[in-house]
């Protein structure tokens, strides 16, 4: 795949990725104190202060992952907000019967999402994203670079030698 497939493919998993994530986040960002009571439920230290963390990342995350802003933060942070959310918030080895698979399969879902987001932190956003359109202007604004036609005829007339140099010593 090249090209606008390529790139087109890219857009639509950095699409999908936000989407598993951004929803969420609104909501929880429209009742904080709500997500924070929860997660002290659970017995999580400084409830307020991981909730209002877990709302951040959980907004502009998948804004800054739609647009393709910083790939490689925006990829490792979030992989690490999916797999720290799947620790704590899925701890399936807690539970038991239907419960337990419940929340062995949102454990599992959180680190598939992880490994995508892992994925994009190595792909990147391709050239449909804030980093492919400040790259290409970039390109478009550099000079040419003459030197590469000069460099493959001088690489075509073989190596450079130095003159000879005249003797130090008088001839007797």
């Amino acid at each position: 795949m090249f090209g606008w497939s390529q790139d087109g493919i890219l857009l639509a998993s950095r699409l999908l990725l936000a989407a598993a994530l951004l929803p969420t986040g609104i909501a929880r960002a429209l009742n904080v104190s709500g997500f924070a009571l929860a997660l002290a439920g659970a017995g999580m230290p400084s409830p307020n202060a991981v909730a209002t963390a877990a709302v951040v990342v959980q907004v502009f995350g998948p804004l800054a992952l739609i647009l393709g802003v910083l790939p490689r933060i925006t990829g490792f942070a979030l992989a690490g907000f999916a797999v720290a959310m799947a620790v704590l918030l899925h701890g399936f080895w807690a539970y038991s019967g239907a419960a337990a698979m419940t929340e062995r399969t949102l454990f599992l879902a959180d680190l598939g999402l992880a490994g995508g987001f892992l994925i994009y932190a190595l792909a990147g956003p391709g050239a449909w994203s804030w980093q492919g359109w400040r790259r290409s202007t970039r390109e478009a604004l550099a000079p040419a670079r003459p030197q590469s036609a000069n460099a493959n005829a001088k690489s075509a007339k073989g190596p450079k030698r130095s003159p000879a140099r005249p003797s130090s010593r008088a001839a007797a």
